[in-house]
């Protein structure tokens, strides 16, 4: 099951989609300590545990790994969606609630979802 993210997992994982490039721990700290006092190796810490669940893929350059994202910030947003439905009991009911709660426009963009996915061609 895919699980949510801790804060700091949270942020850094936001610098590196917004890169959209792999990246070194100094690259994410740099940005990081724009909104926060925070030490080089809880970063690197953090970042070495993205790795270990699979959310970063890394290659080593001299002495330094780079990073980058394995999946997009949108995926990943629809796997914990999925995962939340799944764990959620009553599928229905679960969807029905979410559609309650949707914005004018949260409900336009699943529209506009629905028109592009082909529900009767999935194999």
């Amino acid at each position: 099951m895919v699980r949510g993210l801790g804060g700091l997992e949270s942020a850094i994982m936001d610098c590196l989609w917004s890169y959209r490039r792999p990246a070194s721990v100094r690259d994410v700290l740099g940005d990081l300590r724009r909104d926060r006092e925070i030490a080089y190796t809880t970063v690197m810490t953090v970042m070495d545990k993205l790795h270990t669940k699979g959310l970063l893929r890394r290659e080593q350059v001299g002495r330094a790994y780079v990073y980058e994202t394995v999946t997009s910030k949108e995926a990943y947003t629809a796997e914990l969606m999925r995962a939340t439905l799944v764990s959620g009991g009553n599928q229905a009911a679960t969807l029905v609630h979410f559609l309650e709660r949707l914005t004018p426009g949260e409900a336009q963009a699943l529209e506009a979802a629905l028109r592009v996915y082909p529900f009767g061609e999935r194999g």
